[in-house]
C-alpha cells in the first residue's frame, strides 16, 4: 500500500520504517499544512498527527486516498463528513493516553495549588528563599468536578480519590456502574459548576461540547474555583475564560490547550488572509491576556508527550494501518 506518513521526529521515522517494511511509504516533516504544494496521485493512505488539518482541500491532493490513519483520539481536525462521502475510512487511536493526560491535569493543578512555578520563579531570579506570597492550598478534602467520565476521565478520578478529594462529574452519558466501582457522583452540569472548587475537562470536542463553559454559563462557577482543561481549547469559551479570571470567579486555570492555538506559532496568517478572521484574531490576543496572567499556567497541547504514551500510539496506529490493508480494519471513527 502507498503511505504518506506525516512525521515529527526522526527516532519515529525510523520505529514506523521498521515496522512498515512491505509498505511504500513516503515520509514528510511536519504536518500536512507544512507543504501546501505537495499532492500524490498513488497514496491510498496518510497518517497524521493532530497538528494536520484534513478537509477537502487536502483530500483533493491525494486523489487515490482510501484511508486516514489519525495518530490521536480526537479527530475534530479532519472533515469526518466529506471523508465518509468519499469512501474513506478514518481510524484513531481511542485509549493510548488515559493515565498520561489524567496526570498532566493533576500536574497543572499542583503548580497552581502549591505555586511551584512561582516558587521556583522567585529562587531562579532572586534567589530568594522566602515564603511570602507562595501559601497555597491541599487538595484533600477539595471537591473536583470531572467533566466527562471517558478512559481519561475515569483516570483522572482514581487520581483525584488517592488525594482524598470529593468527586462529583457530569456525563451526556452516564456510567452508574463506574461510579459505584470509583466511588464519585453523578450531578447536573450545573450542579458541577456550582458545587467545584476544581473542574477538569476531559471531554471530547464536537459540536456538542462546543463552548460547553461559555459566557451564558461561567457565572454559575464556584467563586475561587480553579479551571484545568487538558481536552480540547474551543470546549471552554475563551471569552468567558478572561471574563472570569478578570472577575475572580476563576482563582487560576491550568491549560494544556486553547481556542485557535494553531494560530500562535504564526500569527500573520491571521492577517494575510483574503478575508481575515475576526473572531479568530480576537481569541489570539485574549490567549495572549492568558499566557501572561499571574494565575494561568499553559503548556503547548503536551499532555500526550510521554515515551510510553508515543509508543502506544505509534503501535495502535500501525496496526490499524495493517488492519485496514487486511480487510478488517479497526477503531473506526464514525460521524455523529
Amino acid at each position: 500500500m502507498n503511505i504518506v506518513y506525516f512525521y515529527n521526529e526522526e527516532w519515529e521515522k525510523q520505529y514506523v520504517t521498521e515496522k512498515l517494511v512491505d509498505e511504500n511509504v513516503t515520509f514528510l516533516l511536519g504536518c500536512i499544512q507544512d507543504h501546501p504544494e505537495y499532492r500524490n496521485d498513488d497514496a491510498e493512505a496518510i497518517a497524521i498527527f493532530v497538528n494536520s488539518h484534513v478537509g477537502k482541500e487536502e483530500m483533493d491532493r491525494f486523489p487515490k486516498l482510501k484511508f486516514i490513519a489519525a495518530r490521536s483520539t480526537g479527530f475534530d481536525h479532519i472533515d469526518i463528513a466529506e471523508a465518509t462521502a468519499r469512501g474513506i475510512v478514518v481510524s484513531n487511536v481511542p485509549t493510548y493516553g488515559e493515565n498520561t493526560v489524567a496526570e498532566q491535569a493533576f500536574a497543572l493543578l499542583l503548580t497552581l495549588s502549591r505555586k511551584i512555578y512561582d516558587s521556583y520563579k522567585q529562587i531562579e531570579q532572586d534567589g530568594n528563599f522566602g515564603k511570602a506570597g507562595l501559601t497555597g492550598f491541599d487538595l484533600k478534602g477539595k471537591t473536583i468536578g470531572v467533566l466527562g467520565t471517558g478512559h481519561i476521565g475515569a483516570h483522572a478520578i482514581k487520581i483525584a480519590k488517592g488525594f482524598e478529594m470529593n468527586v462529583i462529574a457530569y456525563d451526556a452519558f452516564a456510567k452508574p456502574e463506574l461510579a459505584t466501582e470509583l466511588g464519585f457522583t453523578y450531578v447536573s452540569f450545573e450542579d458541577l459548576l456550582v458545587q467545584s472548587d476544581i473542574i477538569t475537562v476531559h471531554v471530547p470536542y464536537m459540536k456538542e461540547t462546543h463552548h460547553m463553559i461559555n459566557m451564558g454559563n461561567v457565572g454559575k462557577i464556584k467563586r475561587g474555583a480553579v479551571l484545568i482543561n487538558t481536552a480540547r481549547g474551543a470546549v471552554v469559551e475563551t471569552d468567558a475564560l478572561v471574563h472570569a479570571l478578570k472577575d475572580g470567579i476563576l482563582l487560576g486555570a491550568g491549560l494544556d490547550v486553547l481556542e485557535e492555538e494553531n494560530y500562535m506559532d504564526d500569527e500573520s496568517l491571521l492577517f494575510f488572509q483574503d478575508h481575515p478572521n475576526a473572531d479568530a484574531l480576537k481569541t489570539v490576543l485574549e490567549n495572549h491576556y492568558l499566557i501572561e496572567h499571574p494565575r494561568v499556567i499553559i503548556t503547548p497541547h503536551n499532555a500526550f508527550n510521554t515515551r510510553e504514551a508515543i509508543q502506544r500510539i505509534l503501535d495502535t496506529s500501525l496496526s490499524n494501518i495493517k488492519s485496514f490493508e487486511a480487510g478488517t480494519a479497526q477503531n473506526i471513527v464514525v460521524k455523529k
